[in-house]
Order: C-alpha cells, then sequence, then structure tokens
C-alpha cells in the first residue's frame, strides 16, 4: 500500500497515462452521443456539440439495447446454481433428495432475479454499456443499498498488471461537505462549495482488496475495508482489450473514420441544400425594372420592366450535391451494418422466446468478435457474486456451501453451443420423419428414451427425476402386467360365475327329499 502518497497526487500522476483514451473518448461521445461522455470543463451552462447525422446515436443506443437484452432478458434468468460434480454423483443415488436441492436452488435463482428488478440494475447497466460502447472503458460499484453507481473514464484511474489484472483504482468525485462525517480537519462543513473525495482500491496480496477514502489528504472515518478478489464491489471494465494497456479501446473508435466522413459530409450537404433552397433575383444593370419595385411588389401586382431583365440565381450544384449524397448513402450502408442497425434479428413482440434469445446472441457473437461472451464473464458473473454475497449478509437468501454450489452463466458461449446443438438434433428429427414416411421402418431404429435425454440436454433441463428410467419401466411394465392378469382373472370368474350357480341350484333339485 501506498500509505505516503495522498491519494489526489496519485491520481493526478496515474491520469497522465488516461488523456489519450479520455481524449479518443470524448472524440467518439461527440459524434455519437455527446452528452455521455463530456469535455473537460464541462457545467450546465455549456453547450455541447449537435451533430449533423443521427446514424452514430442511433447505432449505440440499438447495440447497447441488443447487449441489454441479451446479458439480462427480462422473463428468463441468464444464471443458474449448479453444483458440482462430486456432489452430484453424491446425490444421483437419492433422486427424492436431489430433486428438492434442485427446487431449492431454483428459489434461490427467482430470489437474486427479484433482487435485480428491485434495484432496477437494468437501467444502470444499459447507462454502462454506452460507455463501453462509445468509450471503451466504464467503472461500476454496487453499494449495500440501492441500485449501480457508474463511473464514466473521466472520473477514474486504474493500474493494470501485464495480464489485465487490477492493481489500483481510483475513483475523483465531488460531494457536499454535509455529507461527510463530522470531525474531518481541513472541512468546512457550512460551505456550499463541493470537495474532491477520493476513493482508493488497491492490491492488498493475493487473495484480497484493501479500500478506503480520502479527502482533502485525511482518512474518512470507518471508510476502509477487505474485499476477496471474486467479491470486489467495483468492476472496471473494458470493451475490447490490448496486452500492457491499463484502459480498453472502444467499439465506436474502430469505426471512426466512418464517422467523422459521414458528418463532414453531411454538414456539407445541409449548408449546400440550404444555399440551393435560398431565393435570390438578379437584375440587369440597365433594365427598365426597379429594384425597389420588386423587392416591394406583391402577388399580383403589376410593374414596368422586361422578362429578360429579370433571372433566378441558380447555382448549378445538383451533380456535386448528387455525389455526395450517394457517398453518405455508402457510408450509412456501411455504419449501419457495424451497428447492426439492419439484421432484423428480433422480432417485434412483448416476449422475446429463448430461441430467438440464442439466435441473436449468435448474431452479435459473429459480429462483435468474441465482445458478447467478454461481458458475460466479466460483467454477469462479478455482479451475481457480489448480489448474493449481500444477499447472504443479509439474510435474504440461505448461505450456500462453499465450493459445493457456484453461479454459472447461461447467457453465454455454453447457450450458443447448447443452442446449437439442438437446432442440430431438431433438424435431424425433421428429416427423421421425413424418411419414415418413404420407409416407415426407420423409427425403428430410434431408441427414444436416448432422443427425449438429448433434447432435454440442448435445453438445459436436469434430466434427474423428471425423465423415468429403465428399472422404472420395467417395474410399470410388470405392474401393468400383473393388474392384466387380474382383470381377466376376474372377468374369467364373473363369466364363469352365472353357469355354476346354475349347475348348483339343479343339483340341489334333483336331490332327494328327506322325510
Amino acid at each position: 500500500m501506498q500509505e505516503n502518497i495522498s491519494c489526489a497526487k496519485r491520481y493526478t500522476k496515474l491520469a497522465t497515462d488516461r488523456e489519450i483514451y479520455l481524449d479518443r473518448a470524448r472524440e467518439c461521445s461527440e459524434l455519437t452521443l455527446p452528452a455521455l461522455i463530456t469535455p473537460e470543463g464541462f457545467s450546465s451552462a455549456t453547450d455541447l456539440y449537435q451533430p449533423f447525422q443521427s446514424i452514430g446515436a442511433r447505432g449505440v443506443n440499438n447495440l447497447a439495447s441488443k447487449l441489454m437484452l441479451l446479458l439480462f432478458p427480462p422473463n428468463s434468468p441468464f444464471f443458474r446454481l449448479a453444483m458440482d460434480t462430486k456432489t452430484k454423483v453424491e446425490l444421483d443415488a437419492e433422486g427424492e433428495l436431489r430433486a428438492e436441492i434442485e427446487q431449492g436452488l431454483a428459489l434461490v435463482e427467482r430470489e437474486v432475479m427479484g433482487e435485480i428488478e428491485n434495484r432496477a440494475l437494468r437501467v444502470y447497466v444499459f447507462e454502462a454499456l454506452k460507455h463501453l460502447i462509445i468509450g471503451g472503458n466504464v467503472l461500476i460499484h454496487l453499494p449495500k443499498k440501492g441500485g449501480l453507481r457508474v463511473f464514466p473514464l473521466s472520473s477514474y484511474v486504474v493500474k493494470r498488471d501485464p495480464s489485465g489484472e487490477l492493481l489500483e483504482i481510483i475513483i475523483e468525485e465531488l460531494v457536499s461537505p454535509m455529507t461527510l462525517p463530522e470531525g474531518i480537519d481541513g472541512i468546512d462543513y457550512t460551505s456550499e462549495k463541493d470537495v474532491k473525495v477520493y476513493t482508493k482500491i488497491e492490491k492488498e496480496n493475493k487473495d484480497y482488496y484493501y479500500a478506503y477514502q480520502e479527502v482533502e489528504g485525511e482518512l474518512i472515518p470507518d471508510s476502509d475495508g477487505r474485499y476477496k478478489n471474486d467479491l470486489l464491489p467495483f468492476v472496471a471494465l473494458r470493451m475490447v482489450h490490448l496486452d500492457n494497456e491499463d484502459y480498453g479501446r472502444s467499439f465506436v473508435e474502430e469505426y471512426l473514420g466512418d464517422l467523422k466522413s459521414l458528418e463532414g459530409l453531411t454538414e456539407s450537404l445541409v449548408e449546400a441544400a440550404a444555399a440551393s433552397a435560398k431565393l435570390v433575383f438578379l437584375v440587369r444593370p440597365n433594365a427598365s425594372v426597379k429594384r425597389r419595385d420588386l423587392a416591394q411588389s406583391k402577388n399580383g401586382d403589376v410593374i414596368l420592366g422586361q422578362p429578360d431583365d429579370v433571372k433566378v440565381l441558380q447555382t448549378d450544384k445538383f451533380p456535386d450535391m448528387r455525389v455526395v449524397l450517394e457517398t453518405v448513402s455508402r457510408i450509412e450502408d456501411r455504419l449501419s451494418y457495424a451497428f447492426l442497425l439492419n439484421t432484423a434479428i428480433q422480432r417485434n413482440a412483448e416476449r422475446v422466446t429463448a430461441e430467438e434469445i440464442r439466435f441473436m446472441a449468435q448474431e452479435l457473437e459473429s459480429a462483435l468478435g468474441g465482445v458478447y461472451s467478454i461481458l458475460s464473464q466479466e460483467l454477469q458473473l462479478p455482479l451475481v457474486n457480489i448480489l448474493m454475497d449481500k444477499m447472504q449478509s443479509g439474510q435474504k437468501i440461505p448461505k450456500l456451501p462453499k465450493g459445493t454450489v457456484t453461479p454459472v452463466i447461461v447467457t453465454g458461449v455454453e447457450a450458443l453451443g447448447r443452442g446449437n446443438d439442438l437446432q442440430k438434433l431438431r433438424e435431424y428429427v425433421i428429416d427423421l420423419v421425413q424418411l419414415a414416411n418413404v420407409s416407415p421402418e426407420t423409427i425403428q431404429r430410434i431408441n427414444f428414451g436416448d432422443l427425449v435425454a438429448r433434447l432435454a440436454t440442448g435445453h438445459g433441463i436436469d434430466t434427474i427425476g423428471l425423465i423415468k428410467t429403465e428399472e422404472q419401466l420395467q417395474a410399470e411394465l410388470q405392474q401393468q402386467q400383473e393388474a392384466q392378469q387380474q382383470q381377466m382373472m376376474q372377468e374369467t370368474i364373473q363369466s364363469a360365475a352365472p353357469a355354476v350357480m346354475k349347475e348348483v341350484v339343479k343339483g340341489n333339485q334333483q336331490q332327494p327329499q328327506v322325510q
């Protein structure tokens, strides 16, 4: 820990390495969403740049919406609690017990999803995704209460090791002195001027991070604490990772050239259209038409003059404007494909099915080159771990055995692979049905028990206790055979009973009467 250096000085030193990334982020924000990453010295009275084109804003919002829908689907959980292999093997012999445990884990999953809804985390995650797309970096903080806090790149600095692991985070924010604890030297609690508060998180050892807050070079009382590596409530996200770089690159940065070209051409096109729309009359110098009469005349007035004395100014710039318009159209097409504006991978419906989610995930995975998979592991998994830890501390959910039950993300690569296998299996079954119409004996070759199990696996469903085993099927078949035999015996007895009774009555009648 660097206790001899104040957080303010350390922040200033690390901010030097951040400047080039922050400048690019501000440039990307200016051409897409100018209010997201504001220029240096911004205040409420500052006029932001207004882009001449809107495709940048549309593209960022569209891409963020698609990522949001996939990372946190509204109608299904994005994770499940899975038991380790050893525990599964031990519970396989007790199917009922395992079924009860699975139900309990499902209940915990629903409680966690309910907490996400109560905290309105999707709103803050959507903002964080826009920062990632435009600036390439964002810092999120999940406090004990309330929703996420989202810090733009201009509010924090980081230091990483060559492998990308976080070594140090310093956050700078302005707060009112009235919100600070009493007894801090150098703080005027009656002042209305905000003061800078620094939050520092640094690597203490291989297992823990140490965090504390500082203001005016003084430690804020009761602000320090230690966190395990996987439970650190501060998550510094990067869009595109490069080796030996503390900060990431943005998605917009990769298409900054097209955005700049589109901005310049669109501005020229708008100005040219405005100039072409201007109506100017040219009057010959020695014309009989007086300029004053022409300017003051109204519709239908009669003035003296010759028709050749007055002409309308025409710039003849239409061919040039057409070239500009065609160039703008080509650039817009390229950007539309880059930001997935032209891909109809989601239908307009109130509820989106799981199959549509998988298809959209596949499209994003191929278009973004693995970014979606990275976010599933660096955003979703830490968020679930932190949230579950806080809920366990607040006794909202029971404490789970360490190392036995772990959360597993089911909307990333694992879901994509399962979805592809399921789609191939469905296509195979369809081909089999078509083939059976020609050759009915084909169906006899299919092991339907194995087919049912594979379909369940494709959907991510555990078949323990759901699908009957061979022993259960044999027992049920034996019970059915025994029941059929008993029924046949009863029917035989019932059918033979009238004849027997008739013979008995006849025999009684033929017996001699005793005197």
